[in-house]
This record gives structure tokens, C-alpha cells and sequence, in this order.
């Protein structure tokens, strides 16, 4: 039914860009906050970028700022992550999430009802 899928990963040079994209299908999207979470091996899931229903309000990991931005079209029921700059460390299996559930946090994976099932960005030195 309600499906959200990630493309664009793959692998990348350190300080190259890459730009992922995530359609969602089956259900409302453009009144939803949408956001990228990742998770790299033997971590927990991170939180990357949030997108507000209008694009307006974005919001982002320190440890990115800067060098990531992320985007919307909603037209076509897509989120984008335009990464820049990589680095080693942003080496991860990047996740598309949305419709942020009401009360909850944006910046915890488990405030959101929908999830993709990721793309891997590896970043080479």
C-alpha cells in the first residue's frame, strides 16, 4: 500500500556529491513532514535532515550543516538529499521517513509512521 523508495546511493569519492531521492507511493504525502535518517554499521539509526509539509522549515544533524540540504517536490511526491562535500564518516544505509506522528519528536526515528527500505552510500578517502 503506502510504499517509500530511496535511490541515488552508490559509491563516492571524499569530498564528491551525490543526490538521493525518495517517491513515496499509495497514500497523502504533501502535508507530511519528510525526513533522511542513516544508519552505518554497528551504530543506531541518525538523524540527517527534516523537511516541513511546505518546504519551508528545514532542519538537520550538526554533522551535517553545511554540506547536505534537503529538498522537496511535492508535485511529484519526492524528498531529496542533495549531499555534498562526503566524507568517510557519512558512509551508511540511508532511510526516507514520513508523516511525523503528532507530539512526537523530529528528530527520533520512532516519531514517524512511514519508513523506506534504504540506499547505501559508501564514501571512499
Amino acid at each position: 500500500q503506502v510504499r517509500l523508495v530511496e535511490s541515488g546511493g552508490g559509491l563516492a569519492q571524499a569530498g564528491g556529491s551525490r543526490r538521493l531521492s525518495c517517491a513515496a507511493s499509495g497514500g497523502t504525502f504533501s502535508s507530511a513532514t519528510m525526513a533522511w535518517f542513516r544508519q552505518a554499521p554497528g551504530k543506531e539509526r541518525e538523524f540527517v535532515a527534516a523537511i516541513s509539509w511546505n518546504g519551508v522549515s528545514t532542519y538537520y544533524a550538526d554533522s551535517v550543516k553545511g554540506r547536505f540540504t534537503i529538498s522537496r517536490d511535492n508535485a511529484k511526491n519526492t524528498v531529496y538529499l542533495q549531499m555534498n562535500s562526503l566524507k568517510p564518516e557519512d558512509t551508511a544505509v540511508y532511510y526516507c521517513a514520513a508523516n511525523l506522528k503528532l507530539g512526537s519528536s523530529k528528530y527520533t526515528p520512532s516519531g514517524y509512521i512511514y519508513w523506506g527500505q534504504g540506499t547505501q552510500v559508501t564514501v571512499s578517502s
